[in-house]
C-alpha cells in the first residue's frame, strides 16, 4: 500500500489534515440553477511533451423530474467524442465520467460536489458503479475537501472561485496494476455556474515486476473556461 492509498483508507479526520487546498475562507458557494441552453466551452489538454489538445463543450439539454442532462462534446485533431451525463441533482452524478471520457452509471449517485461548498468541508464515498467502457462493475474511492476563494483569470473572464481538492482511487480490481491514484484541483465559480479551471493528475504502478516501484503518469490534464452562456429563465 503506497502513501496515497493509506490516506484514502484512513479516518476522515486524518485525511482532512493531510490534504492541502488553496484559497482564503469565505461565504459558502450555493448550488447552481441549471437551465436548458446553459453552455460552457473549455480549452483542454492532456499529456506531456506532445499533449493532446481539444475543445470541450458542456451544454444542458434537459432539466426535469429525471434529472439534469448535459451533453459533452470533445473536438480536436486527435479527439472526437460526444456523450451525455445525467445529474440527479446539482453535484450528484447518476451517469457520467470521472477520469477520461468513460461513462459510468452510479447507484447511488456519486457526490462530486456537496453544495453549498463550504470552506473546510470534506466528504468521502465508496462509489459503486458500472463502467460502460469496460463493460463491468468498477468501484472507486472518492474524497474531497473544500478550500477557499481566489480570483481566477481565464479566457472567459475573471472569476471569484472556490477550490475543491479531489483524491480518487480508480480501477481497484485491475489484476495488472495497483489502483490508479488521482489528484484533482477544481475551481468552482458561482457566477459561471461551473468550474472555470481544473488540473488533473493521475499515476499508477504495475504489479509483479521491477517497474512496480515506478509511478507511471497516466494523466496530466488542464481545462480552462473560454466562454459560457446561461439559458433563458
Amino acid at each position: 500500500m503506497d502513501r496515497r492509498t493509506f490516506i484514502l483508507a484512513g479516518p476522515a479526520a486524518a485525511i482532512a489534515g493531510c490534504v492541502a487546498v488553496p484559497g482564503t475562507p469565505g461565504e459558502p458557494a450555493p448550488a447552481p440553477e441549471y437551465r436548458v441552453g446553459d453552455r460552457w466551452v473549455y480549452s483542454a489538454k492532456d499529456g506531456f511533451r506532445q499533449p493532446v489538445v481539444w475543445e470541450e463543450t458542456h451544454e444542458v439539454v434537459a432539466v426535469g423530474a429525471g434529472g439534469i442532462e448535459i451533453r459533452i462534446t470533445q473536438k480536436g485533431p486527435r479527439v472526437d467524442s460526444v456523450r451525455t451525463e445525467r445529474l440527479a441533482a446539482p453535484g450528484m452524478v447518476a451517469v457520467g465520467a470521472v477520469f477520461d471520457a468513460e461513462t459510468r452509471v452510479f447507484k447511488p449517485p456519486l457526490r462530486r460536489f456537496e453544495f453549498p461548498l463550504t470552506s473546510g468541508a470534506t466528504w468521502r464515498q465508496s462509489a459503486d458503479n458500472f463502467n460502460e467502457t469496460l463493460g463491468s462493475n468498477d468501484p472507486l474511492q472518492y474524497f474531497a475537501r473544500v478550500g477557499g476563494w481566489e480570483k481566477v483569470v481565464t479566457p472567459a473572464g475573471s472569476f471569484d472561485a472556490i477550490a475543491v481538492r479531489v483524491l480518487m482511487q480508480l480501477y481497484l480490481n485491475d489484476p495488472f496494476r495497483f489502483p490508479t491514484q488521482c489528484n484533482y484541483l477544481l475551481w468552482w465559480a458561482p457566477a459561471a455556474g461551473a468550474t472555470v479551471h481544473e488540473t488533473r493528475e493521475a499515476t499508477y504502478r504495475e504489479r509483479g515486476d521491477a517497474r512496480s516501484a515506478i509511478e507511471i503518469r497516466a494523466q496530466n490534464m488542464m481545462l480552462e473556461l473560454t466562454s459560457y452562456r446561461r439559458g433563458a429563465v
